[in-house]
């Protein structure tokens, strides 16, 4: 069956419109996920802020309870004893103004940034390439730090960044298909919770427009926002 066939499929099994409870959304969504790969689960939410003012802007970093499920490749960018401490720490690359002309240069072979204060001044120069990419460190992200080890070991357990796009929306890994409805659930209240704290003082009327959970391959399935969900045990 291809894609087309497949999708259709597992569409037809899904009300289009209609909300689920979380856990009734994460079972659709792990049982469409047929692909012969381990397809990523992902949650998009549409929320009621209005980025172009900077105080409904939202960004940080939330650490799932399980886990992506997928490897994180770290680049540290530091100087000094600061080298030896994220290489203990796991980190996959590490060095200072050579990397910088590496990734200035086109190599792009990691998936996370961390950077510590005094490096920034070079690090900055990278904007045009790390920018669009989302992998531009930031202090408020956690990813500007002289605690590199910790920050080393966050992301390597599954630190996730998360930011309003222009139109409100965040979208974010909460993991794969082959975890249990469980963690799965477990992941997605963690995102939930942290968003719905984040919540800018300036926002106006709803918060919560809509919350999606879906796979790689597989048709979105929206999931209710209420109180459940809202709550992390």
């Amino acid at each position: 069956m291809g894609r087309g066939k497949r999708f259709g499929a597992a569409a037809e099994k899904i009300e289009h419109l209609k909300p689920y409870a979380l856990e009734e959304a994460v079972a659709l969504v792990k049982e469409n996920a047929k692909a012969k790969f381990d397809e990523t689960i992902e949650i998009a939410a549409r929320l009621g802020v209005d980025p172009r003012h900077s105080d409904q802007q939202m960004r940080g970093t939330i650490s799932l309870p399980h886990g992506t499920g997928k490897e994180v490749k770290v680049l540290v960018f530091a100087r000094g004893e600061k080298v030896t401490e994220a290489e203990e720490a796991g980190a996959d690359f590490v060095g200072a103004e050579e990397l910088v002309q590496k990734v200035s240069d086109g190599w792009m072979e990691f998936d996370a940034i961390i950077a510590t204060p005094d490096m920034m001044k070079d690090v900055g120069k990278l904007g045009r390439v790390l920018g669009p990419r989302g992998l531009m460190p930031n202090p408020k992200s956690g990813s500007v730090t002289f605690d590199v080890a910790r920050a080393v070991k966050e992301v390597k357990a599954g630190r996730i960044e998360y930011r309003t796009d222009k139109s409100g929306n965040v979208h974010v890994p909460v993991g794969r298909a082959s975890f249990s409805e469980g963690q799965l659930a477990d992941n997605i209240r963690t995102v939930v919770s942290e968003l719905h704290r984040a919540k800018p003082a300036a926002a106006k009327g709803t918060f919560w427009r809509s919350l999606t959970v879906t796979s790689t391959m597989g048709p979105g399935v929206r999931v209710v926002v209420g109180e459940e969900i809202l709550t992390v045990s």
